[in-house]
Order: C-alpha cells, then sequence, then structure tokens
C-alpha cells in the first residue's frame, strides 16, 4: 500500500552529511520521514528540480530590537527578513530595553516570538556581574540558546569587561557562551582616535590588539575555568592564528560583512553605514578570515543583523551608531562566495545548518535526516539577482549590499515541512516556535 505524506520535495539535489544527490523528500508531521526515492501521494508535492535543497540555514546572531527601539526592528520584521532570505532559525540577541537577563524577560521574549515571528528562535540571556549566580538556571529555560557576554561595549548597556566578572559567569554556567571579544580598557584609552567625521577612523580606534588582548584573555579564563566560550564576529587574522591553537575550549563564528567588505573602500562608499562592532579592517585581515575559515578554524556564520535607520546612521561620525542589516542577505552573498569558489556547498552547509547544531546542542535540527524536523533552505545556485534595498524586509529598509550583483539565490524556505516562503513571496502565516535544545529539553507551556 502506498504511503501518504503531508508533502513531497521532488527531485532536489540535496546537500547534506553524505554528500550530495538528487533525491525526493517525504514530510509528515514536520517531520522528514523518508529520503531517497520516495513512492507514494502528499497533500502537496513541490518540484525541486534543478534546484539544491540544503539543511535549513541557522543564524545563530541576530538583533531583532524586541522590547526596545522597535521603529528600527521588531521579531516578526526581522523574522520575515530571515525567511525571505532563505534562513529558517535564529538565535537572537540579549541587548534590547529591557535587556534579557532574567526568566521573566526571556519568557517575555518567548511569549512575543511564539506564531507572530515566522521563523523558529531561541534567546541568548544576558551575562552580567548582577546575574551571575541566576545564569545556571537562566541557561536551562526553554528557548534559551545559551549565556551572552558583552567584554566590549556596543549597542545597549550590558558590559563585563573584567576578568573577575567573566570568570565569575563561566566557574558557574554549564552550557557553551557567547562573547563578543573587545577590550573595554583599550576601547577607553584610545577612544580620542576617533576623528569626527571620518568613519575610517572606526578601525583605528578598535584596532586589531582591542581584539586579540581580549580574546587571549577569554581564552585563559576558559582553560582556568574548563569552560567551553564561542568568540563572536572574529574581525582579525591574528585572532584566527591564535583560536587555531585552542579549538580544545573555543569555537570560532565569522560574519559574511567581515568576509565580503574591506577598509578602506567600505567606509569610502559607505561611509557609517558600513560601521560595526567589531570593525570591517583592510583586504589583509579578511584574508586571514578566509585562510581560517579554509583551515576548519571557523565554525559558523551569523549575520550580526544589527539594524538602524537611515537617520540614525547618517548621524556624523562617532555619534552614528554601529550595526547593519544582514540576515536577509546571509544567503545569497555566501552562495555568490560559493559560485566564485572561496568554499564549498558542504562547507556552507556545515557553517550555517551542521555547526550551530553541533556546537549549541540543537535537537532535531541541521540536518537532513529521517526523524529531524523538515527545515530546509531551496537554492538556485545558477540565478543571478541584484540586491536592492527595496527587497530587504527590515523596519531599518536598507542594505549596505545595495546595488550589488550576486550567483545564487535563496529560492524557498520550509519550516517544519510548513512552505514559509517561495520564490520571493510569503506562503504562510508567522508560525515560529522556540527551538529545542538536547541540554534544556523541558517541554514549553502555552
Amino acid at each position: 500500500m502506498a504511503e501518504t505524506y503531508d508533502l513531497i520535495l521532488k527531485g532536489g539535489t540535496v546537500v547534506n552529511h553524505d554528500g550530495e544527490g538528487v533525491r525526493d523528500l517525504a514530510i509528515r508531521g514536520g517531520k522528514i520521514v523518508a529520503i531517497g526515492d520516495v513512492p507514494g501521494t502528499a497533500a502537496e508535492t513541490v518540484d525541486c528540480r534543478g534546484l539544491h535543497v540544503l539543511p535549513g540555514v541557522i543564524d545563530t546572531q541576530v538583533h531583532f530590537r524586541e522590547p526596545g527601539p522597535m521603529h528600527k526592528e521588531d521579531l516578526e520584521s526581522g523574522s520575515l527578513g530571515a525567511v525571505m532570505g532563505g534562513v529558517t532559525g535564529v538565535f537572537e540577541m540579549p541587548n534590547t530595553d529591557p535587556n534579557t537577563t532574567s526568566a521573566e524577560t526571556l519568557a517575555d521574549k518567548v511569549r512575543r516570538g511564539h506564531h507572530r515571528m515566522h521563523c523558529d528562535f531561541a534567546f541568548y540571556v544576558g551575562g552580567t556581574h548582577e546575574n551571575h549566580k541566576d545564569l545556571p538556571e537562566l541557561e536551562k529555560l526553554p528557548g534559551c540558546c545559551g549565556v551572552k557576554v558583552f567584554m566590549g561595549s556596543s549597542t545597549g548597556n550590558l558590559l563585563v569587561e573584567d576578568d573577575g566578572g567573566v570568570r565569575d559567569i563561566l566557574k558557574l554556567i554549564h552550557r557553551r557562551a557567547a562573547f563578543h571579544s573587545e577590550d573595554e580598557y583599550r576601547l577607553r584609552e584610545r577612544q580620542g582616535l576617533r576623528i569626527p567625521g571620518d568613519p575610517r577612523s572606526h578601525p583605528v580606534w578598535r584596532d586589531v590588539d582591542t581584539a586579540l588582548i581580549c580574546t587571549q584573555r577569554l581564552v585563559r579564563l576558559a582553560h582556568e575555568t574548563g569552560k567551553r566560550i564561542h568568540v563572536l564576529h572574529v574581525s582579525t587574522a591574528q585572532e584566527m592564528e591564535f583560536l587555531a591553537a585552542h579549538k580544545d575550549v573555543a569555537s570560532v563564528e565569522t560574519t559574511p560583512h567581515h568576509l565580503t567588505l574591506e577598509a578602506p573602500d567600505c567606509y569610502d562608499r559607505l561611509g557609517t553605514f558600513a560601521q560595526m562592532n567589531p570593525p570591517v579592517r583592510d583586504a589583509s585581515h579578511r584574508a586571514g578570515i578566509w585562510r581560517g575559515l579554509a583551515q576548519g578554524v571557523v565554525d559558523v556564520l551569523g549575520s550580526d543583523h544589527a539594524p538602524h535607520t537611515r537617520e540614525e546612521k547618517a548621524k556624523v561620525y562617532p555619534a552614528s551608531p554601529s550595526g547593519m542589516t544582514g540576515v536577509q542577505t546571509l544567503v545569497p552573498l555566501m552562495l555568490d562566495h560559493v559560485n566564485a569558489g572561496r568554499l564549498s556547498l558542504q562547507r556552507f552547509v556545515d557553517l550555517t545548518s551542521a555547526g550551530p547544531a553541533r556546537l549549541f546542542g540543537i535537537a532535531t535540527k541541521g540536518r537532513i535526516a529521517a526523524g529531524y524536523d523538515a527545515d530546509f533552505t531551496v537554492v538556485d545556485l545558477r540565478r543571478r539577482e541584484t540586491i536592492i534595498d527595496s527587497w530587504i524586509k527590515s523596519r531599518a529598509g536598507w542594505t549596505p549590499y545595495n546595488g550589488v550583483t550576486v550567483t545564487g539565490w535563496p529560492i524557498g524556505t520550509f519550516i517544519r515541512g510548513r512552505k514559509v516562503m517561495w520564490e520571493g513571496e510569503l506562503t504562510g502565516a508567522s508560525q515560529g516556535e522556540a527551538i529545542v535544545f538536547s541540554e534544556t529539553l523541558a517541554p514549553l507551556a502555552h
């Protein structure tokens, strides 16, 4: 008797942990139930011939600004940009207003996101001097992807700049903690190096040693406490070389903008719209990050989507805020790098699906396998498109890649067996749910 399914993806080239091959995918109840030549019928069949079907892309660093300055982004608009760009899940950061530093503020975010966000989601809890004793319980709560610590000041007011404060946090927590690694003491000393009206001075102020010194401190503390750390948005060649020798404790993220843009060109073209923390640096550092990616030092990609309005970004440096949109452009930018031969499609999958699942212990996501969530990013590797501001769904409404033509484009986004986006159109209501982690399997009550 022929099987019946909710959905069959037919004839796509599936890219997975066992290589690439043309296979059908059958889905029932939001889960993958069969892979290969699938006989039977389905309520819906999607023709994927000529397309590549990837495990759902997970962006492990976004700032969606809710609660707080929602004029520039909120959970709904940020997640809409995610699914329109082929992203099926996001980890959102704690520097909202109020900061996500308690069980109450975490639960509030989970409630706000449930079936309002278009993609699945998890939230970081911010580690502070005040809440470090609560973190062992907070990091176990449903919807939490881990603890995030800012060792250097960025957008918001979460800051733990001292070794003692970081040590207190690491000693008590059990899961992998993520860090913004810039040395706050050096940033304060060098503030005078900022040149009013010249964003090219941003990487002079937040120089290589500001990042490297802090990362060296952080790795020492991780070894001292025997804990796992995740170094976010690594921006220097020197950090990549250093972290290659400390993979026992440290995992590494890089971003599409640090792989794509370079100074001084980006500041000459974009001005403050290229301003990020840590900064985009010169070509030697971009090459060093690519080298770290090729050598396997880099574990995951995160967009560090951090939107601000045009009016805010247009302020005269250094009054201008750091941050740019990125969640919607992550997939097309990186597929363009795939087509240029800078990385393989399998490596892209490892950085955006298998890597996040492996590092953070995501349950039933990150690969295409029977029993796993039916999360897929369907892409056309041959399609050439030009990224334009009007395509961006963020409330900020702009991208630093406006006018950039790329080869490789997201065609479809499937989340737990539901077709959410197809050919640039939203195809379903928002049904985002909290991501489940192996270390926090307690059910989420609603």
